[in-house]
């Protein structure tokens, strides 16, 4: 099984938010992707382990932020210890992140937006990056 997500600011850091992580939606068949946390716990969690394309093992937290049913507010799924991953390899919004599960194993990757530089004649010269 294969899920893709194009990262968003807030996903790779950018934004300053204290919201820690990708989001996970509830909807669309994501969820089957990842193992059953038990809802009836406080934020449960699980460690993954992703294996990368050169070789490297890296550990992400898998949690059910539910404390809205404890008190709280929050109500979601996330993936959460990606920023150094992101940083190590240089990751920008829009770039796409492809996680990979082969039945127990998972396999991260990632495609870098193609971007383009252009050469802008007007009054005066510039180099545009899209």
């Amino acid at each position: 099984m294969e899920i893709e997500k194009i990262l968003t600011a807030n996903d790779i850091g950018m934004t300053g938010t204290h919201q820690a992580g990708i989001c996970i939606p509830k909807i669309g068949g994501f969820l089957s992707f990842f193992p059953k946390l038990d809802p009836s716990k406080k934020n449960p969690r699980v460690v993954l382990q992703f294996l990368d394309d050169s070789g490297e093992k890296l550990k992400f937290n898998f949690i059910y932020y539910n404390n809205k049913f404890f008190g709280g507010t929050r109500n979601e799924y996330r993936l959460t210890g990606m920023t150094a991953f992101f940083k190590r390899k240089n990751l920008k919004t829009n770039d796409k992140l492809i996680l990979i599960k082969n039945i127990s194993e998972y396999f991260i990757k990632f495609e870098k937006q193609n971007k383009t530089t252009k050469l802008i004649l007007s009054q005066t010269w510039k180099i545009i990056d899209l």
